[in-house]
């Protein structure tokens, strides 16, 4: 056992700050995925309306903010993040009259909203790319995108070697209205999704605007997809790294990716692989283009945020974005990549600190999303913490019991840090994926471009459970869902876990009601050492946070007061408190 020491060692890391800062600092932030959160129409897939009749289980649990994933017009090439109309819904999702509708009500429950925004590309049924295809080479039109004539004889080749995130190569070549082959066009996604020309003073004038559209309409901020992707290198010269938004990259100018040790002094220039590099990613020109989106959003009240998904290392290079001029939150995805170890956690959790603090950022802490497996799968491998591209049948598949225990565990970890920090939709379920989802029900074109190597993102999306005894779980009115949802979901539907003392959802509740009385959001970081190496351990406030990683109990003094748990602790016949092993807690700190 590893017995807290009467006198722990403390080291500052984070320096306290204020409680009345700018509420984006601070804030607990969900994600709702619109196609999966809830369906009031009953065509089995979610839709606003929906949401809207589910912001009361958003208030209860106590989240400050909602970022709603792509809503607006789209082929759903993939699942809306192909837009094709930015200033409209969706019919499969509603009216701009229920977006309204939406927004007021959120802003009744005292919750801002945040919308995506998709502006490294569009779908191929956008206006601009129509366009772009009837007019032909040398057009005005094409100059909105990166059309360019192939290499090879008679232009046979792509113009680069690039490859697509999702598989295969990033381009995809035109036929020319005489039926003969003609440009080729880049896509860094789905050949439905083309790179829009970001040098182009019509394409960056086009998305200040839409900017404007939903700040005038009331929205709170904008998360940004792929923030890091829409400047490419000039020329487009080949590259060849591997590429990958899910797994990051395997090396790094030609080392191995791998975390810095613990107490090396250049941590902050470390990498986790999760990180996108490359001639097409990170370049310094996209900094230009935040700097003029911070100043449209200076132009309205109330504190409105821009949020980053880039997937960028070293951590250093991400504190770019979040420069006080730029925007104003970036996803820490390091430390969503750092596996299931202490060191390793501690390190990435200091590192994510010396550089936003370097830049007046706060740190954004996140663990699941639409993208990666979800975290109670994903700490249930044999390698915790581990990221595949998805989990399917004939794949090893979760310890769904300890992966669950570890995924509050870390969840309680995360919210005891001070900044913001993001939940996706379900995980205060505690649902895991649907690893055994039949691959002939899969819709991500991920699974498709690579012939089914990677499963893709589908078993992260499946429609949520909220009433254990009813079709689809309470998911539709008619009982209908896109994805399936495994029958193994009646435990973890919300009505099965209301009121129930220890539930996850429960856990979660009490979580973010003591977060916010505490003040942990805008508090500081000291480290508590002399716990072991296997433990995370640090002062918030008055509260200490301790997680076990280990395999030996924790042992705190006798008379300690136990905040909250992500599992069950006992005390022995001293009345010392035993925190087990994967287990979190926070305790009233003492001097």
């Amino acid at each position: 056992m590893t017995t807290l020491d009467s006198r722990p060692l403390h080291t500052l890391v984070h320096a306290p700050g204020s409680p009345d800062a700018e509420w984006w600092r601070t804030a607990v932030i969900y994600q709702v995925y619109p196609r999966s959160f809830a369906d009031a129409s009953g065509d089995g897939v979610g839709d606003l309306p929906g949401i809207t009749s589910r912001l009361p289980h958003l208030a209860e649990l106590g989240v400050d903010a909602v970022w709603l994933s792509p809503f607006y017009r789209s082929p759903q090439a993939d699942a809306g993040y192909d837009v094709a109309d930015y200033r409209d819904v969706d019919p499969l999702f509603g009216t701009l009259d229920d977006f309204d509708t939406l927004l007021g009500r959120a802003h009744e429950l005292g919750m801002r909203v945040i919308v995506d925004l998709v502006p490294n590309h569009t779908s191929d049924e956008h206006a601009w790319f129509v366009e772009a295809m009837a007019a032909g080479p040398g057009s005005p039109e094409r100059e909105r995108y990166l059309f360019r004539e192939g290499r090879g004889e008679h232009g046979e080749e792509p113009p680069n070697n690039w490859q697509s995130i999702f598989g295969g190569p990033a381009w995809t070549r035109t036929t020319n209205a005489d039926g003969t082959p003609g440009q080729w066009y880049l896509h860094l996604f789905d050949s439905r999704q083309p790179d829009l020309n970001w040098e182009h003073p019509e394409v960056r004038a086009e998305f200040e605007d839409v900017l404007r559209f939903w700040l005038d309409r009331g929205v709170d901020g904008f998360r940004i997809d792929v923030a890091h992707g829409m400047v490419k290198e000039q020329g487009l010269p080949d590259w060849d790294g591997h590429v990958s938004m899910i797994e990051g990259v395997d090396e790094v100018d030609g080392h191995e990716a791998v975390p810095a040790e613990a107490d090396d002094p250049s941590r902050a220039d470390e990498v986790t692989g999760s990180g996108n590099r490359g001639p097409m990613f990170d370049q310094d020109g996209v900094h230009e283009i935040y700097r003029a989106w911070n100043r449209v959003l200076a132009q309205y009240a109330g504190d409105r945020a821009l949020v980053a998904e880039a997937w960028v290392e070293p951590l250093s290079r991400l504190a770019l974005y979040v420069r006080p001029d730029e925007m104003q939150q970036a996803f820490n995805f390091a430390f969503l990549a750092t596996p299931w170890d202490a060191p390793q956690l501690r390190d990435v959790i200091e590192a994510s600190y010396v550089t936003a603090d370097g830049v007046g950022a706060p740190t954004t802490w996140v663990l699941s999303n639409h993208d990666v497996v979800r975290h109670a799968s994903r700490l249930g491998l044999s390698v915790p913490g581990s990221r595949p591209n998805g989990i399917g049948v004939g794949d090893e598949q979760p310890d769904e019991a300890l992966g669950l225990r570890r995924a509050r565990a870390a969840t309680l970890l995360m919210l005891g840090l001070p900044g913001s920090a993001y939940l996706y939709q379900g995980e205060e379920l505690g649902l895991p994926d649907h690893t055994a989802l039949d691959d002939d029900l899969r819709q991500d074109p991920a699974f498709f471009r690579t012939g089914g190597a990677e499963r893709g993102r589908d078993g992260c999306r499946v429609p949520l459970p909220w009433a254990a005894g009813e079709e689809g779980f309470g998911f539709s009115p008619t009982g209908v869902t896109w994805l399936p949802q495994p029958a193994s979901w009646a435990a973890y539907a919300l009505d099965a876990q209301r009121g129930v003392a220890g539930s996850t959802y429960e856990t979660y509740r009490a979580a973010l009601a003591t977060r916010r009385a505490e003040q942990l959001g805008s508090g500081g970081l000291t480290w508590a050492t002399g716990l072991g190496d296997d433990v995370v351990a640090f002062v918030n406030r008055e509260v200490l946070v301790v997680a076990n990683l280990g395999t030996e109990p924790v042992v705190l003094p006798a008379g300690t007061e136990v905040l909250l748990a992500s599992g069950d602790t006992a005390t022995d016949t001293d009345g010392a408190v035993l925190v087990p092993s994967d287990t979190t807690v926070w305790v009233r700190a003492t001097a």
